[in-house]
């Protein structure tokens, strides 16, 4: 049983028109059949390559024995969100990669298995906690934000969630499309928040409706700054000013969380051309080009300087986009968008070439002085975000790197301001919401282990 068991997935020439979930997952047989392919490892080296350290063999041991509310419950000891978790996070760089199955074949569907038991399992709603008087403050309610307040909850804090956008779960909302995870799962999930009498205010953005310092003033004797990496990284190429050119940070939130697709049922048109460029090969960029095939774009191109082996999104991702007709021009680096009346019309690119590997290890692009244009109405830069200085304004302020994300203690995740905290894309810049879960629960323990002692 070296072959992984496949999940079922919607015909790309029709998924490529709607926003229906892409994966449809695992049926109970299946999970079962995939199950079975796990050799339970005495050193589980998948455990190893697990950022939260989820007891795998053990939960996959459970869907073997038709088990799935107590697979969910040893996957609950480290995080509560298996059907998130299981559709986004990185298994084939993580968990997978260490699967011994993958040695001479292909690595057991871990990720898969994960979702099957957030989807199906049966959770415990009932919880008796006893209050013990301390307020903390999250600032964000992306998986860092959630996970810490989540954790401090069932530790008897009072905790209140403070959102600057108008719908719960960051980028996890604004950020990732709808056919990939859709915002029905996600209200579903947090839906605990409510049960655990987690307080959320939306619609406030510290630093400018209140700072660090008011929240102290407000009796919060600890915080949890979660605001993720937002910030878009601009091109830093001429015409970038050009109408026709948005970012893709901008575009995913327009159509993710404001509902831009669904114009004029939601009041927020947007429109796509006949012919889009994306800047980018990353996941916010197969995201965006995804995104733009199904709003109508007819040649939606994913525009990367270096080669094929270099992307640095998801296989599954690159797969997906390839069948649903993304046209992929690698070695190609854009240097101009081409305007005429302010309006974009074109996207000059050199033609690149592979030269030795950078600090990275990915081999450098070197310019080879060719050029070709692309027709296209519309360029979505993605090639990274930064953090938003928001947070900082006002009040005392915390010591940042270089790159503006914030500095912390790496066993507390203590700013340099006493009883604040951070975690997530703000202190490690754009990474995963597996990191960002784990990177708040340490946070959670940390700021039990100091109130509470």
């Amino acid at each position: 049983m070296l072959n992984k068991t496949l999940q079922q997935e919607l015909d790309p020439n029709y998924r490529n028109k709607c926003f229906e979930e892409v994966s449809l997952g695992y049926t109970k047989e299946e999970a079962m059949k995939e199950a079975s392919r796990c050799l339970s490892c005495k050193n589980e080296p998948c455990r190893q390559g697990c950022p939260v350290n989820v007891p795998i063999k053990e939960f996959i041991s459970q869907i073997k024995n038709d088990n799935v509310d107590e697979a969910y419950n040893v996957i609950a000891r480290e995080h509560l969100f298996p059907s998130i978790c299981g559709r986004v996070c990185p298994q084939e760089r993580q968990c997978e990669s260490k699967c011994v199955r993958g040695i001479k074949g292909e690595a057991v569907s871990i990720g898969l298995l994960e979702r099957f038991v957030g989807d199906h399992a049966k959770r415990n709603t009932e919880y008796n906690i006893t209050k013990n008087g301390h307020k903390v403050a999250v600032v964000g309610s992306g998986p860092a934000g959630i996970s810490c307040a989540v954790d401090l909850a069932l530790a008897g804090f009072d905790v209140t969630i403070f959102e600057a956008l108008h719908e719960l779960g960051g980028v996890l909302a604004y950020g990732i499309p709808e056919f990939r995870l859709p915002k029905s799962l996600l209200k579903e999930n947090f839906d605990i928040l409510n049960k655990l009498g987690v307080k959320v205010e939306t619609n406030v953005v510290i630093g400018k409706s209140a700072t660090i310092d008011d929240l102290k003033l407000e009796g919060f004797d600890a915080q949890f700054i979660a605001t993720g990496a937002g910030l878009p990284r601009p091109m830093g190429i001429p015409g970038e000013n050009f109408n026709g050119v948005m970012y893709a940070n901008g575009f995913l939130t327009r159509v993710n969380l404001m509902k831009g697709y669904k114009f004029p049922e939601y009041d927020t048109p947007i429109s796509v051309p006949k012919n889009v460029a994306v800047v980018g090969a990353g996941n916010v960029a197969m995201d965006a080009a995804r995104t733009a095939k199904r709003l109508g774009a007819e040649n939606v191109y994913i525009v990367y300087r270096r080669g094929e082996e270099e992307i640095p999104a998801r296989l599954a991702e690159v797969h997906h986009a390839k069948e649903e007709g993304i046209i992929f021009k690698l070695l190609t680096n854009p240097v101009e968008v081409i305007g005429e009346d302010f309006n974009t019309v074109g996207l000059k690119c050199e033609i690149m070439e592979l030269g030795e590997p950078d600090e990275s290890g990915r081999r450098s692009p070197i310019g080879t002085g060719k050029y070709i244009t692309l027709d296209v109405e519309m360029v979505i830069p993605a090639i990274g975000q930064t953090s938003n200085p928001t947070v900082f304004e006002g009040g005392e302020k915390i010591e940042r790197s270089r790159r503006g994300t914030i500095v912390v203690n790496n066993e507390t995740q203590e700013t340099s301001l006493e009883n604040v905290y951070a975690g997530g894309d703000i202190v490690t810049g754009a990474a995963t919401v597996i990191l960002a879960m784990g990177s708040g629960r340490l946070a959670a323990k940390a700021i039990k282990e100091k109130l509470l002692k």
